[in-house]
């Protein structure tokens, strides 16, 4: 997995003059933010440290544009926890009640402003997920990563985690084929809506959302993964 990127071969809108300008409004934003946000980012730490204690952040490498990895940061909202065999339970098990508030305001997201400033991560793009999906995308569904990554994206006001894998990176390939400074902007302001109103917080029966583990081909078909 080490070093593996993604290569499309369809055009890429994110160039020239239009990209500049999103990563100058990206890292004008997020520096703002970060300043603003600060008396915030410390009374949410010390929420996390005394309910479960170090680290405060959780980093994890994550797949950016092109598939090139980088190390994503977010206020921890799982307490680790292993059965009497030592393995790790389950989300819903190690989930606390400040993580839980954290995930329904989107709080636990704030620290990805860092990852903005950084040129790592955007405002507004397909989510990161995890570097061992890559491998599972379909041909279609790495077109995903076109794009910068952002915090929030076309999917999340467009249902969010309420949605299936599939409903997901339609959605993202659209907003790659689409995406404008004018589109960024619609998605930010719906992206308050949905915050407030705690739409698509997970899917029905889960906590968080299930893993991802690859098209499966149908019956009687000749259908394969790419």
């Amino acid at each position: 997995m080490n070093g593996l990127r993604i290569v499309s071969r369809r055009k890429d809108r994110q160039s020239g003059w239009r990209l500049l300008v999103k990563k100058a409004i990206d890292r004008t934003t997020a520096a703002l933010l970060l300043l603003l946000l600060c008396p915030l980012l410390l009374l949410i730490a010390l929420a996390v440290r005394v309910s479960m204690g170090s680290p405060v952040l959780f980093r994890q490498r994550r797949p950016g544009r092109y598939g090139r990895p980088f190390e994503l940061v977010k206020f921890r909202t799982m307490r680790d926890a292993s059965d009497g065999n030592g393995r790790p339970l389950g989300d819903s098990e190690r989930l606390t009640s400040v993580g839980r508030l954290l995930r329904s305001l989107s709080l636990d997201e704030l620290p990805q402003l860092w990852n903005v400033l950084k040129g790592e991560l955007s405002l507004v793009g397909p989510r990161p997920l995890l570097m061992e999906y890559l491998p599972r995308y379909t041909r279609a569904q790495t077109h995903r990563h076109d794009a910068l990554p952002g915090i929030t994206g076309w999917a999340q006001v467009n249902g969010r985690n309420a949605l299936t894998w599939e409903q997901k990176f339609e959605l993202d390939a659209w907003y790659v084929d689409h995406w404008s400074i004018a589109l960024d902007l619609r998605i930010l302001l719906a992206t308050f809506t949905r915050v407030l109103q705690r739409d698509g917080i997970s899917q029905p029966g889960h906590d968080t959302m299930p893993e991802f583990l690859g098209v499966r081909p149908r019956r009687n078909s000749h259908y394969s993964l790419e």
